[in-house]
């Protein structure tokens, strides 16, 4: 996967996290609730795309192979 699409996801991700937490009054609660587990999983993976970049880019010697 190309670095730019990997930094787009992580921007997008964290982006769609930060406008939940900031407009939580403004959802209807049977929206906010599917909303914060989709948020929930992108960050998430955000979160493995950015480990996984540095384990195969060499940075971070797995230790535990």
């Amino acid at each position: 996967m190309d670095v730019s699409t990997n930094v787009i996801f992580i921007i997008a991700a964290f982006s769609l996290a930060v406008v939940l937490i900031m407009s939580r009054e403004r959802i209807p609660p049977n929206l906010r609730r599917g909303l914060a587990l989709l948020s929930i999983l992108l960050v998430l993976f955000a979160f493995f795309l950015i480990v996984w970049s540095f384990f195969s880019r060499g940075y971070i010697a797995p230790t535990f192979l």
